[in-house]
């Protein structure tokens, strides 16, 4: 789970615009020319129709530019930890219109091994962050802790362990490689291979077998696979399924903040 609420926020921001702006205009054509010189403005105007600017400014940067997201949980740990403020790029992607999130402009596609936030397939209002592993059409198959792509073994390298904060406890970590991106994932040597476990149908769990020793799945066209670092602690697509195109919220790329660690501030893998 990402840094998720009950409501959309895009929603509110986007209702806030069109009140704000609505005041606004009203304010420009029709009271302010009745208004004498020097008069005060009325309430609504210095509280409403004054924050039109700032909140289209805000409106526009969150939903064309880069969107601030909080790390809630550590499914994607040891790239991210809980408590980083992350920054995600909202047109790498390509554009999308706000609250409907439908993209009007391609400028690009997700590719193995960046790191995505997407809205959750089960309940669109709960945004999720995790790595893209498979894109549409792929072959991936998770046997034995081992992943591979088309047929193809994703090369990964043992590079000592990791101390899980909320657990005290060391995981093994790697060095993975999917397409051109490095970066680093958890084992847990005490979980057994075939979990997580499937959480019953899902959109095309046709395309997925398990077993005791993990599972095997084909993306469907216009969707993607996506799996988090913490590999035996993370809910994903091994869990609930696939991601479609029209869930993507956009690339995460930059930590900008962190409250316990001020070391953590930069870009990430």
């Amino acid at each position: 789970m990402f840094d998720g609420s009950g409501f959309d926020f895009a929603l509110i921001l986007f209702i806030l615009l069109v009140i704000t702006f609505v005041l606004w205009l009203a304010d420009k054509l029709v009271f302010a020319k009745r208004r004498g010189k020097g008069a005060k403005e009325p309430w609504w105007v210095e509280y409403g129709a004054s924050f039109f600017p700032v909140i289209l400014i805000v409106f526009a940067l969150r939903s064309f530019i880069v969107e601030p997201f909080k790390i809630p949980s550590e499914s994607m740990v040891p790239t991210l930890l809980v408590g980083d403020f992350i920054l995600v790029n909202k047109y790498a992607y390509g554009i999308r219109l706000p609250v409907i999130n439908k993209k009007i402009i391609d400028v690009g596609e997700p590719k193995r091994g960046e790191v995505m936030v997407f809205r959750f397939p089960k309940d669109p209002n709960i945004n999720y962050i995790k790595r893209v592993v498979g894109l549409p059409g792929d072959r991936v198959v998770y046997a034995n802790k081992h992943l591979s792509i088309n047929g193809q073994a994703v090369p990964m390298q043992a590079q000592g362990n990791f101390l899980i904060p909320s657990k005290l406890y060391y995981a093994q970590k790697l060095v993975e490689k999917l397409g051109d991106t490095e970066h680093w994932i958890l084992n847990d040597r005490d979980s057994p291979p075939g979990l997580p476990v499937p959480e019953g149908n899902y959109p095309f769990r046709e395309n997925c077998h398990y077993d005791s020793s993990g599972f095997n799945c084909t993306v469907p066209p216009g969707h993607y696979f996506m799996m988090g670092d913490n590999r035996d602690a993370s809910s994903d697509s091994r869990v609930w399924g696939f991601v479609p195109e029209r869930n993507i919220v956009g690339r995460a790329f930059f930590i900008w903040f962190n409250f316990g660690d001020l070391g953590r501030i930069g870009g990430f893998k």
